[in-house]
């Protein structure tokens, strides 16, 4: 059984209520499920929340929401991991089926799109991997990035070999938290994940949008309603 997890707790400080808010049109976390379903890969598309208005707005769309979740798994403590673990621990014991892979495709990157998770499937198909991890180019050259020393000092804040044209200097990548897909294995072991086993499917940057400030919200929102997201 292949399943997809988009795990979307109640509470958000910064963007309260950001997984319901209307985003172009219909809720946040609708522009996931309907991804994930459109792409025809997996066998089960759950939604894992602790709030019923979430859980009640999944299923309009299509997914699963079996149940909320525990008390315990609600809580601003409570991780990914933990989440993952107890969603596919219930549905092995409820099906008395094997999970062989799992997704996580969290409600925070709406411009993510059927056709990307597809693509991330051929590529962990493609290079045998264990998992798949969706990343994009970083926005400004890492060579430019440093902390800054006492009193704000620059000292030293940029080594010399780097001053150079940014076209020049090699190409970082950063995680963008859009899709994770990964075998049974890494079930309650996602610190596991970045290991050899495991291969980058590389995203745009329009595409790996991930919102967490009402700044977020309004560019993805300006991607979607004037038709500029490239995937």
């Amino acid at each position: 059984m292949n399943i997809a997890i988009i795990p979307a707790r109640g509470g958000s400080k910064r963007l309260p209520g950001k997984n319901v808010k209307e985003l172009a049109g219909k809720p946040m976390i609708a522009w996931t499920i309907e991804a994930a379903l459109e792409s025809s890969v997996f066998d089960h598309v759950f939604v894992s929340t602790d709030c019923e208005e979430i859980a009640a707005v999944a299923k309009e769309f299509g997914a699963k929401v079996p149940f909320l979740r525990p008390e315990k798994l609600a809580t601003d403590e409570s991780t990914t991991n933990d989440v993952v673990t107890h969603l596919v621990e219930w549905f092995e014991e409820k099906y008395s089926q094997e999970v062989s892979t799992v997704a996580i495709l969290q409600p925070t990157s709406p411009l993510r799109k059927a056709e990307q998770i597809k693509e991330a499937v051929s590529v962990m198909k493609a290079k045998s991997a264990t998992a798949v991890v969706s990343v994009c180019e970083l926005e400004y050259p890492i060579q430019f990035c440093n902390q800054l020393g006492l009193n704000d000092s620059m000292d030293g804040f940029i080594n010399p070999n780097d001053i150079k044209r940014t076209q020049d200097l090699k190409p970082y990548y950063r995680l963008n938290g859009a899709i994770y897909i990964f075998n049974r294995e890494y079930v309650g072991k996602l610190d596991k994940l970045y290991s050899s086993g495991t291969h980058a499917y590389v995203m745009d940057q329009k595409s790996s949008i991930d919102i967490d400030t009402i700044d977020d919200f309004d560019l993805a929102e300006y991607i979607i309603s004037n038709k500029l997201s490239t995937a």
